[in-house]
């Protein structure tokens, strides 16, 4: 039981740290809608569950026996957040076809919100760095099969209900209110959060 409380704690330090996922959920509830948020944080979970499941396949001794591997994933994730950037401060300079409505930002659509927070969730440095390190550091080999297995259940599940309340404050009307008097400096502030995470995946500790 200590050990689940333990992964329990570091988890949620982890989702409360700001990064890619955090920035994705909460722009996208204050600019589109909170259903829209609901499916971009399942999209996140799914890609939580297996990045988990990696770890528990050996993820940690795979990356530090193909070193290539490790960086060829970190400069794919940075050209996705990359991407993801440009589009948002491109749409943070495009006018909105109706005033005062909302600037379309990243994909439209449920299912495209979903696979967007997929992709995030999977070229995010702090889940690269979090599962292939510190998440593996506690499945040792005394860890049972049943045991590895409910903390996957876990931390899917504390991703879930994390990011879940991050939709649904984000989405709230007050926050609503203030993105449309301020979309066009949340949008690029976000964008520009996304390229630089991005830019520094890829030309970090280059060799």
């Amino acid at each position: 039981m200590s050990l689940f409380l333990t992964i329990a704690l570091v988890q949620i330090i982890a989702l409360m740290t700001p990064g890619p996922d955090f920035f994705f959920v909460s722009q996208t509830a204050v600019s589109r809608s909170r259903r829209q948020a609901f499916f971009g944080v399942v999209g996140i979970a799914l890609g939580v569950a297996i990045w988990a499941a990696l770890a528990l396949l050996g993820l940690q001794l795979l990356l530090q026996k193909l070193a290539w591997l490790s960086r060829a994933m970190t400069i794919a994730g940075g050209l996705y957040l990359t991407w993801m950037g440009v589009k948002m401060l491109r749409g943070a300079f495009t006018a909105p076809k109706v005033a005062g409505e909302p600037r379309a930002v990243l994909q439209q659509g449920d299912l495209a919100t979903l696979r967007a927070g997929l992709f995030t969730n999977l070229a995010n440095p702090k889940a690269i760095i979090y599962f292939g390190s510190v998440f593996s550091a506690f499945l040792g080999s005394g860890v049972g099969h049943a045991a590895r297995w409910g903390i996957w259940a876990l931390v899917v599940a504390e991703t879930l209900l994390w990011f879940a309340v991050v939709a649904a404050v984000f989405a709230m009307p007050a926050m609503r209110r203030g993105y449309l008097r301020l979309s066009r400096w949340i949008d690029g502030f976000a964008g520009a959060i996304f390229v630089a995470f991005g830019l520094h995946l890829i030309f970090a500790r280059r060799t």
